[in-house]
């Protein structure tokens, strides 16, 4: 059965970096594209990251750009959301995907909750 599984996220002061972390099972990890999705209360889901299968190939949306970094550990099934410089406008759940191509769903994890508060 697919799986993914987010952690990592939390409570952070604005400036502030968090690390999530994303272990996928079930299915064919190495030749998965891996998405970083966020939503916050009462708004869209948003793609923040995109990974290619091999890693070379990074997209993110503009406003994280130069501050987050998605990368993956593909023998370890894992895929990562480094984020550093935090701001209020982060705060949101943040979800691992997982697909073959990028116009399919996918798999989802259940989200991890990122707050950016003092």
């Amino acid at each position: 059965q697919e799986q993914l599984v987010e952690s990592g996220g939390g409570l952070v002061q604005p400036g502030g970096s968090l690390r999530l972390s994303c272990v996928a099972s079930g299915f064919d990890f190495n030749k998965s594209l891996l998405r970083w999705y966020r939503q916050a209360p009462g708004k869209e889901r948003d793609l923040v990251a995109t990974i290619s299968s091999s890693g070379r190939t990074t997209k993110y949306l503009d406003s994280v750009k130069g501050r987050f970094t998605i990368s993956r550990d593909n023998p370890n099934n894992m895929v990562y959301l480094q984020m550093n410089n935090l701001k209020a406008e982060d705060t949101a759940v943040y979800y691992c995907n997982a697909a073959l191509y990028s116009h399919q769903v996918g798999y989802w994890g259940r989200g991890t909750q990122v707050t950016v508060s003092s």
